[in-house]
C-alpha cells in the first residue's frame, strides 16, 4: 500500500449524514429549549404552570450544569460526527450522561412537579442520546471518525 492510498481511510456511508443531520436537528431543539428556559423567556414558558416554572428556576447551579451537558454536548457532538471527528464519541458520551443524571436526579427528588408526558419523554431522551453515542462509536470504530 502506498502512502497516498494509506491516507484515505474507510468511506463514510450516506447515512453519516443523515444521522448526522437529525442529531444536528434533535439537539439543537434541546440548545433552544434550554436557552429559552434559562433566559425565563415568556413567550416560550408560557404553556408550562407556574409550579413548573418555580421548580425549574429554584434549581441549583449543579442541575443547570447537567442540563448545558446534555443538550450542548449532544449539539456540539453531531456536528463533530457531520465533521467526522472522533470527538463525537466523547461530546454524545458526555451527552448520555447529562441525560441519564437529569433523570435519576428529578426520579429521586419527591418534590419535583410531574408533567404528563415527561417521565416517558425522559427514556426517549435517554435512547436517542445513547444511540447517537453508538453510531459514532461505530463509526469511529471503522475509521470513519478521525
Amino acid at each position: 500500500m502506498s502512502l497516498a492510498t494509506s491516507d484515505i481511510g474507510p468511506k463514510a456511508g450516506w447515512h453519516i449524514w443523515l444521522v448526522g443531520i437529525l442529531a444536528l436537528l434533535w439537539n439543537a431543539f434541546g440548545c433552544f429549549d434550554f436557552t429559552m428556559t434559562a433566559t425565563r423567556n415568556e413567550a416560550y414558558l408560557a404553556p408550562y404552570p407556574q409550579e413548573m416554572l418555580d421548580y425549574w428556576f429554584a434549581m441549583p447551579w449543579w442541575v443547570w450544569a447537567v442540563w448545558v451537558m446534555g443538550v450542548f454536548g449532544g449539539f456540539f457532538g453531531a456536528v463533530a460526527l457531520l465533521l467526522r471527528s472522533s470527538w463525537a464519541v466523547k461530546l454524545f458520551a458526555i451527552s448520555l450522561l447529562g441525560a441519564v443524571i437529569s433523570l435519576v436526579t428529578g426520579m429521586m427528588d419527591a418534590d419535583a412537579p410531574k408533567m404528563e408526558g415527561t417521565e416517558v419523554f425522559s427514556y426517549i431522551i435517554i435512547a436517542i442520546a445513547l444511540i447517537q453515542l453508538v453510531y459514532a462509536y461505530w463509526q469511529m470504530k471503522r475509521g470513519v471518525l478521525r
